[in-house]
């Protein structure tokens, strides 16, 4: 004991020289390095879909569904975190597929296939409208044209030290298209008062145009709320040396930061639908329609802006997706595969699977570009439709296993947490059923 040492001892002049108090820059520049996976997250997660879903909502049904986005951002807050808890504080240290496969053999197959087949489905959109911002920015070339050449382009950059410095440029353009979406949002004086209204409304307003809003709400649950997308983060997180339960109090204040960038963003593209494009009559069908409303605002120094930034958080989000996915495809594999795990070893990137995998979800999308394929808008609301259904499957496993407290012991989930995931997976049965209903009748 006496050499322990003593905590309640006075730094000398010369300790506090050799380790100088932090300036309150010091501090500001670790705060913002302690933030990563979230921002990483929320820039995937608010590709094309928040984008035009709230957009569309905006611009068709005023402030009518926004308790259909708040609902939804709480949905993915509160089912991220659970994720992020059990991936850090479960006693063996077991991944979320791996912790999935414990309830049955099932699971491991089912977001393994769900991972590939939705990483396909969401970069359909992601590169077309890439391609389709590409088209209407530069005046020439065809959609297909530019879809192969960003296709090619995230082959070659994917995995390259150069990429890095190309993605830094291109959260640049992203940042500077969202100020003007603000800005835009603060220059159309947002109505308070029916955000405020319609954020409690509850209510399911009359169907106007191609999308009815029975629709876009389910399409903004998926969209917003997430299902498979939300891997994203604990993945990510992960790569950045966040394992113990002693860094979950980093994660839960990234990850309440990128909740905040995504309300932010959200609700500027929201007001930006209900105040300028709803009012000058326009519809959304196409990218054309939502860089309308930045020129009418900001002339062409807004349209180039919007669409720079479009170009670049979808390119991003296609090689994201092309990256994370096949890690969740590979953990599958390797978790119902015990021997393969054994051969390639931990690291997802060392199974040769996992390059065919992530090629196939970046290269495979460009058929969707082709002539006569389904516009970029029906693309983003009907397949963020489609990811509801994996929902229930989610979160109905994620309800058992984050109460068992043999595997967690305190960080066990909160009644309400349980509340929340429970009428999460009410929802998106009934919406699942709704829909085969009204596709069947």
């Amino acid at each position: 004991m006496e050499n322990q040492p003593n905590s309640n001892l006075e730094l000398s002049p010369e300790t506090s020289t050799a380790f100088p108090a932090k300036s309150r820059l010091q501090r500001f520049k670790e705060l913002l390095a302690s933030f990563g996976p979230g921002v990483i997250a929320v820039l995937a997660w608010l590709g094309a879909g928040d984008l035009v879903d709230s957009s569309i909502a905006g611009a068709h049904y005023g402030y009518a569904l926004m308790w259909v986005l708040a609902l939804s951002l709480i949905i993915r807050y509160v089912i991220v975190s659970i994720m992020s808890r059990y991936t850090l504080c479960n006693v063996e240290g077991l991944t979320l597929i791996q912790g999935f496969s414990r309830l049955h053999k099932f699971y491991p197959y089912f977001l393994g296939g769900y991972a590939l087949i939705m990483g396909h489905l969401f970069n359909s959109y992601m590169i077309k409208g890439a391609a389709e911002g590409l088209t209407h920015l530069l005046g020439f070339g065809n959609v297909f044209m530019w879809a192969i050449i960003v296709v090619l382009a995230g082959f070659i950059l994917i995995g390259r030290s150069i990429y890095n410095t190309l993605e830094n440029g291109m959260k640049l353009l992203l940042a500077l298209k969202t100020f003007c979406l603000i800005l835009v949002a603060i220059m159309a004086t947002p109505d308070v008062g029916a955000i405020a209204k319609g954020t409690v409304g509850f209510s399911i307003p009359k169907d106007v145009g191609v999308y009815g809003a029975f629709l876009m709400a389910i399409s903004l649950v998926g969209a917003v709320s997430g299902s498979i997308a939300n891997f994203i983060y604990p993945y990510g997180f992960k790569e950045k040396g966040w394992t113990k339960p002693i860094h979950l109090k980093f994660q839960r204040r990234d990850l309440l930061f990128a909740i905040c960038v995504a309300i932010v963003l959200d609700l500027a593209v929201w007001v930006v639908g209900a105040e300028v494009l709803k009012p000058n009559g326009i519809r959304i069908t196409s990218l054309q329609d939502l860089a309308q409303a930045l020129a009418v605002h900001l002339g062409t120094f807004g349209f180039v802006v919007f669409y720079l930034g479009v170009i670049g958080g979808l390119f991003s989000s296609a090689v994201a997706f092309a990256t994370v996915f096949p890690k969740v495809a590979i953990d599958g594999l390797h978790t119902a595969n015990k021997e393969r795990k054994k051969k390639y070893g931990d690291k997802p990137q060392n199974d040769p699977l996992f390059k065919w995998f992530s090629m196939f979800i970046l290269i495979t999308p460009v058929i969707w570009s082709i002539p006569g394929m389904p516009g970029f808008v029906s693309l983003v609301v009907f397949i963020n439709i489609l990811s509801v259904v994996g929902l229930p499957v989610i979160s109905v496993g994620l309800l058992i296993m984050t109460n068992q407290k043999k595997s967690l012991g305190q960080y066990v989930n909160k009644w309400y947490e349980n509340v929340l995931l429970v009428a999460c997976t009410v929802l998106a049965l009934w919406s699942s059923i709704k829909l085969a209903v009204d596709f069947l009748s």
